[in-house]
This record gives C-alpha cells, sequence and structure tokens, in this order.
C-alpha cells in the first residue's frame, strides 16, 4: 500500500482533533463578536442618539477615562474602574462565601433530617423568591447603610440555591452505599461525610455556580444606596445623570469579569470533581 492510501485510511490523531474542535469553537466566538460590534455601530450611527445608544468609540472613550487620571479627574467619582470593580468583587466574595457556607449546613440538613425538611424548605423557597430590593430595605432599616446590608443581601441572594442544590443531591444519595457504610459500623453523619457528599459534590457545585451568579446579579441592587466606590454604584449614579456610556462600560465590566470568575469555578470543578460527566 502506498503512503498516499496509507495516510487516507490512518485515523486522526484525537489531539488534533480536538485542536481542531477547539479553534473551530473559538472562531465562531470571534465572528459573533464581531458582527454584534458591528450591529452595534450601525444601530448608534442609525439612531444617533447617544444618551440612548452609544457608540463603541464612546464606551471605549469612557473607559480610557475612567481608567486613568484626566485633567485632573481621577477616574470615575474619584475612583478608578479597576478600583470600583475591586470593590464590588470583594463584596460578592465575602457574601457569596457566607451564602455559600449557611446554604451547604442548611441543604445538608434538609437532605439528611427528614423533619428539618419539612420545617425549612417553605422558607428557603419563600426567600428564593423574593427579588433582592424587597429585602434590601429591611436591612438598611436594621444595619444602616454602610456595608453590612450590602453583604447580607449578596449572602441571603446566595444561600437558596446551594441550600436547594446540595440538599437535593443528598437526598438522592445511593441508599445501597450508605447502608453498605452503615453496616460496617460507621454513624450517620461519617457516612454524609464519606458517601454522601462525595457523591453529591457535582450537584452541589452546580449550586455554589448559580449562587455566585445570583450574588453577582444582585450586586447592582446591593450598591444602591451609598454603593461608591462600587461598580453596582457607578452604574447606579451614571443612571441617575443619563450618562449612557458609563452605564454600559459598568455592564461590560461586570459582565466579563463574571465570566472570568465563572471560568475560575469550572477549573476549581474539574479539579475537585475529575469524574463528573464520565459515569
Amino acid at each position: 500500500m502506498n503512503v498516499v492510501a496509507e495516510s487516507a485510511v490512518r485515523p486522526a490523531r484525537p489531539g488534533n482533533a480536538g485542536r481542531g474542535e477547539w479553534g473551530r469553537r473559538w472562531g465562531l466566538r470571534l465572528v459573533a463578536l464581531l458582527a454584534l460590534g458591528v450591529l452595534w455601530q450601525v444601530t448608534a450611527t442609525v439612531m444617533h442618539n447617544p444618551a440612548f445608544i452609544p457608540s463603541p468609540g464612546a464606551v471605549w472613550h469612557r473607559l480610557v477615562q475612567t481608567s486613568t487620571t484626566h485633567d485632573g479627574v481621577r477616574g470615575y467619582s474619584g475612583h478608578l474602574l479597576i478600583e470600583h470593580l475591586g470593590v464590588s468583587l470583594r463584596r460578592i466574595l465575602i457574601g457569596s462565601a457566607i451564602g455559600v457556607t449557611g446554604g451547604l449546613l442548611v441543604g445538608v440538613l434538609m437532605g439528611a433530617v427528614g423533619w428539618v425538611r419539612v420545617v425549612t424548605e417553605p422558607v428557603v423557597t419563600f426567600v428564593r423568591a423574593l427579588p433582592p430590593l424587597a429585602y434590601f430595605s429591611l436591612f438598611i432599616i436594621w444595619f444602616g447603610i454602610d456595608e453590612t446590608p450590602k453583604l447580607w443581601l449578596l449572602s441571603i441572594a446566595a444561600l437558596p440555591p446551594v441550600a436547594v442544590a446540595t440538599a437535593s443531591a443528598v437526598s438522592a444519595a445511593p441508599t445501597a452505599l450508605v447502608e453498605a457504610v452503615r453496616a460496617l459500623g460507621a454513624s450517620r453523619w461519617a457516612a454524609i461525610r464519606d458517601v454522601v457528599l462525595p457523591s453529591a459534590l457535582p450537584e452541589i457545585f452546580t449550586g455554589i455556580r448559580l449562587a455566585v451568579g445570583i450574588a453577582y446579579s444582585s450586586v447592582v441592587a446591593a450598591e444602591t444606596i451609598n454603593g461608591v466606590p462600587g461598580i453596582g454604584g457607578m452604574v447606579r449614579d451614571a443612571q441617575r445623570y443619563s450618562q449612557t456610556d458609563v452605564v454600559v462600560l459598568g455592564l461590560f465590566a461586570i459582565g466579563l469579569s463574571g465570566l472570568a470568575i465563572d471560568a475560575v469555578l469550572r477549573v476549581i470543578e474539574q479539579r475537585l470533581i475529575p469524574w463528573r460527566g464520565k459515569y
């Protein structure tokens, strides 16, 4: 058989196929982004109303302006864009950590103890159905307008998704394995720790990703009051003065940093749960 025939029947290497698929996927994403950019520019040109739809160039100018000191003015409201974003990320990190921790504890109890689930499930569902601004006013009355009500808001917003996902995963744990471990002398909580939680990790991590996303989407509501510095506070302040380009810039900052956070969570998930999707 000649070389041409051998190359024709030789299967493609998995690595090359994977790289080709990766290239096509990112190529499609790039084309979609370019198409959206062109559509945005055309729409802004046709509308010719920067207060309604600012052009990409105007938003880029605001990015440069809010990231530097220009004519004695430092960023936006005295803080650079990266500082606004950093303050919001710190609030999200603390609030999400509190909410996720509370959600894990509540979810494990709901999934493992029947009467706890009966008592707490309606409360968790009720809180999950409330929009953040509905109880943010209460937190302002109770805790004032500093950091405390913002952290409470983000924590409460992040708790229900983790609690629901954890309770569902714990209650769906393989009964045969739990009974086998108990038969070998393990206590109930040891069985939960060694069997139930590892089997529930994939669904729990999905709940954590949802919780962080909900906390991030609530940051604008959290920073409605006394939110500067903060990216949500910057957006809110710019909205009051019809600075649409700043609003759009803030939305881009929130969305792109949210994508970065989700990517980090995906990497952590792959490291902690390498068996997900393989069985």
